[in-house]
């Protein structure tokens, strides 16, 4: 029986891997192991491992390694308790495949560790571009500590085979979260309300807004975002930021910002999967500098307003507004998402992130695999010259 961990370190990378975690836990010839570790363990961000076992699994292994700070130094310091924190892990569930989705941090920790302890890893979401994160260089430098890649479009899937991986390794399945929306029985606007205590019955737009962790400038474009959401007619429902630098400093001025008019504005650590879908199903937009607003948004059919440089260079639908960090970009971006003819739109368009069963996809090939560590790079054809 082969024993396949899957790691998990933010709430949001678990709402994408939930799919191909019950396909594993239901599957008679795997045994599942769940490391989970990161923010999942922080009371500060809403102790969201208990999501995962509301839901019925087992976490098998808890790695605590986010220290309690908000700077650059304090992540590279998580990062190598991570690694720390993993191995032992690895050496105590003796796994023989890890598989780990994203480009955060945490994720090239457990890499790292599953690389150096010769486990292979498979890899989703990999080939993406989010050009003003360090997600950007985690990403890549985690598939080529890969064995197996799972991406979203076709676009992703020859930029993993431009990195020198085997194109037999590398798959395009779509992405598990828009397969959540297609299967995840959602709330009715009603049911969501009561849940978070928070009047919808007016239009409202879902708020997120992520430290922009290549850029100097993250608090002031944050502030011109608040400022002009200070302006904005419609209520909103905020999911803080993550565990990256600068993240807790957004998250402090969240919440002083809903509490300033808790009828209008309403501020949470996680709504776990099902309660952020619906949110999102019945908004008038989603708006800041989330993934979600790029991936699962458009298959929701609302419009996104995506703020600044973070998710730039992502494949996107025609239902995403990109704008500058100013507030007059973000304002006329919000009032365009807002017209009822850009709604209607958002409500026709194709999203590029759409596949046929992920998560299915996923575990086949998983089972299918017998590979070790060691692979050959793939070298595409090429007569560019030195100089070129």
């Amino acid at each position: 029986m082969k024993k396949i961990c899957v790691f998990t370190g933010t709430r949001a990378e678990y709402g994408l891997l939930r799919g191909v975690l019950e396909k594993l836990r239901d599957a008679s010839e795997v045994e599942l192991a769940i490391l989970a570790s990161g923010s999942h363990l922080s009371p500060e961000f809403g102790n969201t491992f208990t999501e995962i076992e509301n839901d019925g699994f087992v976490i098998d292994e808890k790695v605590e390694m986010l220290l309690s700070s908000d700077s650059e130094v304090g992540m590279v310091k998580s990062m190598g308790l991570g690694l720390i924190g993993y191995g032992d892990a690895f050496a105590r569930l003796k796994p023989d495949m890890l598989v780990v989705l994203g480009d955060r941090f945490e994720a090239f920790s457990v890499c790292a560790a599953a690389l150096a302890m010769r486990l292979p890893v498979a890899h989703i979401h990999g080939g993406e571009v989010t050009e003003g994160a360090i997600d950007e260089g985690i990403r890549h430098s985690i598939t080529k500590m890969s064995q197996l890649h799972f991406c979203t479009t076709e676009e992703h899937r020859r930029r993993i085979i431009q990195l020198g991986e085997d194109p037999v390794t590398v798959f395009n399945v779509g992405s598990p979260g828009v397969e959540n929306i297609k299967k995840v029985p959602l709330m009715s606007k009603s049911e969501l309300a009561e849940s978070i205590g928070f009047d919808l019955s007016e239009p409202y737009l879902v708020a997120t807004y992520h430290p922009v962790t290549l850029s100097s400038a993250t608090l002031p474009e944050f502030n011109n975002f608040l400022s002009v959401m200070a302006e904005t007619g419609c209520r909103l429902v905020f999911t803080k930021a993550n565990a990256d630098a600068e993240g807790r400093f957004i998250n402090e001025r969240i919440d002083e910002f809903a509490a300033e008019n808790p009828e209008l504005r309403f501020s949470t650590e996680s709504l776990g999967l099902v309660r952020y879908l619906s949110a999102m199903k019945y908004s008038a937009g989603v708006v800041g500098n989330s993934s979600s607003g790029i991936i699962e948004a458009p298959s929701l059919g609302v419009p996104t307003v995506n703020i600044g440089d973070r998710q730039k260079g992502r494949v996107r639908a025609e239902s995403v507004i990109d704008c500058g960090t100013d507030a007059d970009s973000i304002r006329a971006a919000l009032e365009r998402a807002l017209s009822p003819e850009f709604s209607s739109f958002a409500k026709q368009i194709k999203n590029p992130y759409e596949g046929d069963a992920p998560s299915s996809t996923i575990v086949e090939q998983l089972l299918r695999f017998n590979g070790g560590v060691m692979k050959r790079f793939y070298d595409l054809p090429c007569d560019v010259k030195q100089g070129d």
